[in-house]
C-alpha cells in the first residue's frame, strides 16, 4: 500500500531534542498540526508511530509488512482528518482509532488476529502434542476473530483499545466523550458477547 505523507517516513524522522522541543506538550503539537507546520507533524510520527506499528503489529499476528503500510495508512488518514480533531482524547488514542478501523477494514483472514488469551502459548515438551495444541489454537483464533468482528463497533473499540493498545479505561472514555462507567459496561458486554459465541461454536 503506498501511501504520500505531507511528513517523512518513519525511517526518516528526525529526533527532537528534549530541550529544544517546540512542542512541549500535546496542545502546541496539535496547534502545531493544525498551523501545517512540517515539524509538528514530525513530531507527531516521532512520539507515535512505534505505539501505533506495535498495535497494527499486534493485531496481524506479526505481520510486520501489512502493519508498516497500515501505520503509514494511519498517518495519511490522521492528517486528512484533522480538521475533524475534537482534542477530547489524546492524539495516540485518536491514532488507535483510525489504524484499528483501518485494520478491520483490510484485513479479511481470520488467522491473523492473535486471541485475547495465550495460555495456548505455553511451550510443550511433545512435538506432536505441541502441534496438535497450535492446530487447536489456531482454530480457537479463527473463531475468536469472527466473534471480536461481529461486535458493534462501541464495544469493539475500546476491547481492542484497551486491551491489545492498554489504552487506559478514562482515555478511551474522553474519546468517546463518555464516563469511565460506561466505558467499562461496554467491555462487560464485549466480553459477554465474546463469551457466549465462543460457547455456542464449541
Amino acid at each position: 500500500m503506498a501511501a504520500t505523507l505531507p511528513f517523512r517516513a518513519a525511517s526518516g524522522i528526525a529526533t527532537v531534542a528534549a530541550a529544544m522541543d517546540p512542542f512541549p506538550d500535546e496542545r502546541a503539537l496539535l496547534a502545531g498540526l493544525r498551523s501545517g507546520d512540517r515539524a509538528a507533524a514530525e513530531a507527531l510520527v516521532d512520539r507515535t508511530y512505534r505505539l501505533i506499528f506495535a498495535l497494527v503489529c499486534r493485531l496481524s499476528g506479526g505481520d510486520r509488512e501489512l502493519a508498516a503500510d497500515l501505520t503509514q495508512e494511519t498517518f495519511r488518514r490522521a492528517w486528512q482528518a484533522l480538521a475533524g480533531f475534537d482534542g477530547r482524547s489524546q492524539l495516540s488514542t485518536w491514532l488507535y482509532r483510525i489504524a484499528t478501523n483501518l485494520f478491520l477494514n483490510h484485513v479479511r483472514r481470520p488467522r491473523l488476529l492473535t486471541p485475547l488469551d495465550e495460555h495456548h502459548a505455553e511451550v510443550l515438551p511433545d512435538r506432536a502434542t505441541r502441534q496438535d495444541e497450535e492446530a487447536i489454537a489456531a482454530q480457537e483464533q479463527e473463531r475468536l476473530r469472527a466473534a471480536v468482528l461481529q461486535l458493534p463497533p462501541e464495544q469493539r473499540f475500546p476491547l481492542v483499545a484497551h486491551f491489545w493498545a492498554e489504552v487506559p479505561v478514562r482515555e478511551i472514555a474522553a474519546g468517546e466523550g463518555l464516563t469511565e462507567v460506561a466505558i467499562r459496561k461496554r467491555l462487560r458486554k464485549a466480553f459477554g458477547f465474546l463469551r457466549r459465541a465462543l460457547e455456542e461454536q464449541r
